[in-house]
């Protein structure tokens, strides 16, 4: 629970995340721009025609030469300089190495991971799938915005609809398709002319090849280079490997829909959609995990205080894990009902004041709850 106002309601209801396994598929690296001073404009209307824009030479499709697997991703506390690229390429093993813009925006009322790239440096980058598929890249160099997979299911995206796309600036942009990325918690990717529009931070993010190396001394070469504030993901580990849930019994949840229907049971009265709005305000379903500047974690952001005393073992393994859907969302549970969700009306308002104490954090959840109320009815 984090103690902070939020600043305007989330523009629709959207479809509802698949539970990520760990936490890496869940925002794993990101950096968070400054929030936006204005209100989101009106979400998804039909682009009328493409946008005029003359692409720059940089960024105009071209045939695919190679494709480079990244080995580790580095979200660096500030931007890159020229010197730690120099030293980074100077590591034992490291072949390739690229830089992007990013940062975290609000796309159609639910939180995302940016990079702006260049499309013909950058393609090389991603799985061969998306590597090879000429129209994303040329999407992207006519200044429209390309996402992952799964946030066109979760958000209900459509290609060649316009959406609002909020970072410290805001604008109107087309989605021009959708692919596998291949990286842990980056689900959308601009060109860099846009990026800067948007307001992402330049050169903050780094990807590295460098086949052969051990990996454990490259990372600490990585850390020595870029700094030690900066976020090192081996994408190599288990955990940011895409890969189905062990060991999960029959019956239990295999998505965030599922799993907040099952723990508002748990507390009568209480309905899923005042769950599954708070996990989409706090996390956008567990895309973004924290911890937040006050220090809250997890997909429904408790403050590991408050978690000490409600933390719920939901799955059964012996532990309650903040960092676990399968625990925090009935801890959310928990903590509504002890604070009177159950019995609804003005008890339900100030449960959910005491997870927030912000009368317009209130009001969000229970406008995106009557959203998720009329898309599921």
């Amino acid at each position: 629970m984090r103690r902070f106002v939020r600043r305007g309601v989330p523009a629709a209801a959207v479809a509802i995340a698949v539970v990520a396994t760990g936490t890496a598929a869940s925002g794993a690296a990101y950096v968070m721009t400054a929030e936006p001073r204005t209100r989101p404009p009106a979400p998804a209307r039909p682009a009328t025609s493409p946008p005029a824009t003359v692409v720059p030479a940089s960024e105009q499709p071209s045939a695919l030469k190679r494709v480079v697997p990244p080995d580790f991703l580095v979200i660096s506390g500030r931007p890159v300089s020229k010197k730690q690229l120099g030293q980074v390429s100077r590591l034992s093993h490291v072949r390739d190495l690229i830089t992007v813009d990013a940062g975290a925006v609000r796309l159609q009322g639910g939180k995302a991971n940016m990079f702006a790239v260049d499309p013909v440096r950058f393609r090389s980058w991603t799985p061969p799938g998306t590597a090879t598929d000429d129209a994303l890249w040329s999407a992207l160099g006519r200044d429209q915005f390309v996402v992952s997979d799964d946030v066109q299911r979760q958000l209900g995206l459509r290609s060649g609809v316009q959406y609002p796309i909020q970072g410290r600036a805001q604008l109107m942009a087309t989605m021009g398709g959708a692919g596998s990325l291949g990286l842990p918690g980056i689900n959308v990717l601009v060109a860099r002319a846009t990026g800067r529009k948007i307001g992402l931070v330049p050169d903050i993010g780094l990807l590295v090849n460098a086949p052969g190396a051990d990996l454990n001394t490259l990372q600490s070469g990585l850390r020595r280079a870029v700094g030690a504030q900066s976020q090192i993901i081996n994408l190599h580990e288990q955990q940011y490997q895409p890969q189905a849930r062990k060991g999960a019994p029959r019956g239990r949840a295999n998505s965030y829909l599922e799993l907040y229907q099952q723990a508002a049971g748990t507390c009568p009265g209480l309905s899923w959609t005042v769950l599954a709005a708070i996990g989409q305000i706090e996390s956008g379903h567990g895309r973004n995990v924290g911890p937040s500047s006050a220090g809250a974690l997890g997909p429904m952001q408790f403050m590991p205080a408050t978690w000490r005393s409600y933390g719920v073992d939901g799955d059964g393994d012996g532990k309650a894990d903040i960092m676990d859907p399968f625990d925090a969302v009935p801890t959310a549970a928990k903590y509504l009902c002890a604070s009177g969700a159950g019995r609804g009306g003005g008890s339900l308002s100030n449960a959910i004041w005491h997870y927030n104490h912000s009368q317009a954090y209130v009001n969000a959840v229970l406008s995106l709850s009557r959203a998720y109320a009329r898309r599921f009815s």
